[in-house]
């Protein structure tokens, strides 16, 4: 198995592999079962193979459709796999975020698909602290001056990914419903 990812300028144009502002878990149709095929030809041009276990950690990343921890696919592994154990999805996890298919949310220890293959460069990452909502920035500039002024400041990112925290929409409607809820109680 290769652990080196392609350069950008030997990474082929492809299909987004998840678009977190789409249908959340590409579930609906053929985009999920899509998705795993580009998956699965994504690895076979780099000489690895998306075995079926790989395979189904990925899918059940995809039906998630936001940040999972890994004893939650672990649990979910095992209503399939009763004999599931920590590290065959550990393995899975492992070779997916080699391949560049997933990202580890390091602020809440967590994993999601990758958003585009093409764009899997390490953007920065948005994270909902409340629903593990993420979602992908490919904004390259905004990177390279972040990364630059975190060099002037004297330090080296310990990661490829940038990680912001925030509130996704969504939590901060159901967050603002709840107060008005509450202010209306009283």
């Amino acid at each position: 198995m290769k652990n080196a990812k392609p350069t950008a300028a030997a990474r082929k144009p492809v299909a987004p592999l998840h678009d977190h502002r789409d249908d959340r878990a590409h579930t609906h149709g053929g985009s999920q079962e899509s998705a795993l095929a580009l998956a699965d030809e994504y690895c076979r041009e780099r000489g690895e193979k998306l075995t079926p276990l790989r395979r189904k950690v990925l899918e059940l990343l995809l039906e998630s459709g936001r940040a999972t921890k890994a004893y939650s696919l672990l649990d979910d592994m095992r209503q399939i796999h009763p004999g599931s154990a920590p590290p065959t999805v550990y393995r899975a996890l492992d070779f997916l975020l080699s391949a560049g298919l997933v990202h580890r949310i390091e602020s809440i220890n967590a994993f999601t698909v990758c958003h585009d293959l093409t764009q899997c460069q390490h953007g920065i990452l948005v994270v909902c602290q409340q629903c593990g909502d993420v979602t992908e920035l490919h904004q390259p500039k905004l990177r390279q001056a972040l990364v630059a002024q975190i060099e002037d400041a004297g330090y080296r990112l310990a990661s490829e990914e940038i990680e912001l925290k925030g509130l996704c929409a969504a939590c901060e409607a159901a967050q603002h419903s709840e107060k008005v809820a509450g202010a209306a109680g009283r």
